[in-house]
């Protein structure tokens, strides 16, 4: 597939994890999450300068765990998308060499350029990593629980709002200065959307070629950002805002791509979009996006899209659909009962 700028080093294969040590820098940080700890500690040695287990990613407490972290000559992020910006975190900091692990196809921080810190309890994106390569697994992600695996594709249904989006914007003169509606770049990621919607089945199953399919969209899809200038309008609009707010005024953390591909019906039914096509596929590929499957009610999820509209203006995110369409207690009956009945 034809594609604009530069995508990571990607590598596949088996047993890629414990290999690591052999040929990382040393001695080597090893940044991830406490379960993943205890599951893969065997695989590292003498050579392990220290552990860093992710907590948050509120900058001001980054700012003083990478501080208080040990002398490393290169970084290993193991683990989903917090372990791996908090290991593109520090190896920006540091200045030093970067490998990333996924442990599972959640999101593609593993392929982004920028960490997705929070400020103030709102997302905000910074710095600079490029990793030297990134080590996926077929036996390591198969190991993660179906739902992040499955999840991860609502980082690649996301371009079938965002890009309606970015056009609506354009057709309302509101779209930014800098990121005037491209075509080329629409096309690039219909392309790489109809890809992984011709192999949903192998998705849900996280059979090989599903791993690999799923990652190489997540890996053109975490360059992307930078790759057309950093200009997001095409990868990124009225699902992912809706995820922040209701993040935001829930005060909670959810599994990213499940709580995105609620954001891509929600956002489809607003759109006007193919929104029963985008709900059977998230059916079909086995992501459950009833608010309940996520700990939350119904209430707080309604309570996000109503207050939606005023959370982007405060935020300072751009034009979408949201801007422009009554949320109304019609509109939320509607995407419940179709939710609901999905899942009977």
């Amino acid at each position: 597939m034809a594609h604009t700028g530069s995508l990571f080093d990607t590598i596949y294969g088996r047993n890629l994890v414990a290999e690591l040590r052999h040929f990382v820098h040393r001695p080597y940080l090893v940044v991830t999450m406490s379960d993943l700890w205890d599951k893969f500690r065997a695989c590292f040695d003498e050579n392990v300068a220290g552990v860093c287990l992710v907590q948050t990613l509120e900058h001001r407490a980054l700012l003083k765990q990478v501080e208080e972290l040990p002398t490393c000559n290169s970084v290993i992020g193991l683990g989903g998308g917090q372990a791996l910006d908090v290991a593109k975190y520090v190896s920006w900091s540091r200045r030093i060499p970067l490998f990333q692990a996924p442990t599972a196809m959640s999101v593609d921080a593993a392929f982004g350029h920028r960490i997705a810190v929070r400020v103030d309890g709102q997302v905000r994106y910074i710095g600079w990593a490029v990793p030297e390569a990134v080590y996926v697994d077929f036996d390591v992600i198969r190991g993660a629980p179906p739902l992040l695996n499955r999840s991860g594709i609502g980082d690649v249904l996301c371009y079938h709002t965002a890009c309606v989006d970015w056009k609506l914007a354009h057709e309302r003169g509101k779209a930014e200065a800098q990121w005037p509606y491209d075509q080329r770049l629409v096309d690039e990621a219909r392309q790489v959307l109809d890809t992984v919607m011709s192999r949903l089945d192998e998705i849900r199953d996280v059979s090989d070629e599903g791993v690999r399919t799923l990652m190489e969209a997540l890996r053109w899809g975490g360059a992307a950002y930078h790759n057309a200038g950093w200009n997001g309008r095409h990868i990124e609009g009225v699902e992912h805002f809706y995820a922040y707010a209701l993040e935001y005024l829930t005060g909670r953390k959810f599994v990213h791509g499940q709580l995105v591909c609620l954001g891509v019906y929600i956002g489809s039914v607003m759109q006007d979009n193919q929104p029963e096509e985008i709900l059977s596929t998230i059916h079909r590929v086995g992501v459950d996006i009833r608010p309940e499957a996520m700990g939350i009610t119904w209430d707080d999820a309604a309570n996000a899209l109503y207050r939606l509209s005023s959370f982007i203006r405060d935020a300072g995110l751009w034009y979408t659909v949201a801007n422009e369409t009554p949320i109304t207690d019609k509109l939320i009956a509607h995407v419940r009962s179709h939710i609901e009945r999905a899942w009977i």
